[in-house]
């Protein structure tokens, strides 16, 4: 009786060890971050990925800036093209042209 537990506890073990070993590498493969004992998740790190965030970060940077400088040239254009001035020239360029106003 005491064979057929200890084999049974040594059969479990083994199961739940190879449980683990076979979810930790369907996490890494997969791209899912692991955990610590704590419970913290664990990156790997190595020196591509720590290249390609810094490269990722500076790119962010640059698109932030042109975003900014886009929307300062739309305001321009919206003020341009909202002033008075522009249109009632809008509307003597459409008398020259003889088109009808709406």
């Amino acid at each position: 009786m005491e064979f057929i537990t200890e084999t049974t506890v040594i059969g479990g073990v083994i199961a739940m060890s190879l449980a683990w070993i076979a979810n930790t590498w369907i996490r890494v493969k997969n791209g899912y971050p692991l955990e610590n004992s704590w419970g913290k998740s664990v990156y790997p790190k190595n020196d591509q990925a720590v290249e390609r965030v810094k490269l990722l970060t500076q790119e962010n940077a640059e698109l932030r800036a042109e975003l900014g400088s886009v929307k300062d040239r739309l305001g321009n254009v919206e003020r341009i093209v909202t002033d008075s001035g522009y249109h009632l020239t809008h509307e003597i360029d459409r008398l020259r042209d003889g088109t009808e106003a709406n």
